[in-house]
């Protein structure tokens, strides 16, 4: 069963959708987060149904996030919808550590892509269903530039100086 919330964050409101899973904690395995006017972000669908509840934990750590008490989440994500290089994509952005950023080309090096590869890594990491949670605003254009967030320049901003802006700890 898919179900969804919306929680007010420093970005605005996010929409989070889940799927109930046995093995996440709190229940609810992460499906998408998306914002207002992002590119292709997710809009509720009939069938679905409202549980606030059902996003506990995701919510808390969201809003610990958000507060400067999280650096690393602990959600699972659902329905890795997406072909062989986007999961791989995906999976290499994982890994960029809290306050840091790597360039697109450094993501394609990581998962043994060519440099030609950079533009087909930019239009995997802009499919990334979980905004915040799985930091695709950590990856930068080459020479530092903000470059491509499906929620705006803007928002990508303002998490990379969310994050670099806190003491180490």
């Amino acid at each position: 069963m898919t179900v969804w919330t919306t929680i007010d964050s420093p970005l605005g409101e996010l929409l989070l959708v889940g799927e109930e899973s046995a093995t996440a904690r709190g229940g609810t395995a992460l499906v998408s987060l998306s914002m207002p006017g992002q590119t292709s972000g997710a809009v509720v669908r009939d069938g679905w149904t409202r549980d606030d509840g059902a996003f506990a934990d995701i919510a808390a750590q969201l809003n610990s996030y958000f507060e400067g008490g999280l650096r690393e989440f602990a959600v699972e994500c659902a329905g890795g919808a997406g072909t062989d290089f986007r999961r791989r994509v995906w999976k290499a952005v994982e890994g960029v550590p809290y306050g840091t950023t790597v360039s697109y080309g450094e993501i394609a090096a990581r998962i043994g892509a060519s440099r030609a590869a950079v533009r087909a890594v930019g239009t995997a990491i802009g499919a990334n269903p979980v905004l915040v949670v799985r930091p695709c605003h950590r990856v930068i254009g080459s020479g530092g530039a903000l470059a491509g967030y499906a929620a705006g320049l803007e928002r990508k901003r303002r998490l990379l100086d969310l994050e670099n802006t806190r003491p180490p700890g």
